[in-house]
């Protein structure tokens, strides 16, 4: 695993954090739920292609935020196979503690909605716009 990387694990897993990003010299994190942490990052057109990912929970949502940021590496805690698929498609090198066949809602009655929205969608691009109206949608 990156040197970055392993430095990103420890303060997620040490921390209240939800995601923690760094490049070796800026970190960045937050201990907000779920994407809109990630659609903020994105959002403030920052250069992350140094950046590499620590988060407690990546769905298909969070891992095409990811790729349209260009993290180099994404950690989880906990990873849906789809997810898995939309980071190795977009060349980031991806790890995990454990392998979901996908995301639970918060209240463990179903699936993520946001995971459920972007069912059969593989690009990227086409994704952010689904991204929003759903939680829009959950709010």
């Amino acid at each position: 695993m990156i040197k970055e990387l392993e430095f990103a694990k420890e303060k997620l897993e040490k921390n209240e954090y939800t995601c923690f990003m760094t490049n070796g010299q800026t970190n960045i994190f937050s201990r907000d739920r779920g994407v809109k942490p990630l659609i903020k990052w994105y959002e403030e057109n920052n250069d992350y292609s140094s950046f590499v990912a620590a988060d407690k929970v990546v769905g298909k949502g969070a891992a095409f935020l990811y790729a349209l940021m260009n993290v180099r590496a994404v950690y989880a805690i906990v990873l849906s196979k789809s997810a898995k698929e939309v980071l190795e498609e977009n060349k980031i090198e991806v790890y995990c503690k454990k392998m979901v066949e996908a995301i639970r809602n918060r209240d463990n009655t179903g699936f993520c909605p946001i995971e459920s929205a972007l069912k059969g969608i593989k690009d990227k691009k086409e994704a952010l716009p689904v991204i929003k109206e759903t939680l829009e949608r959950l709010k």
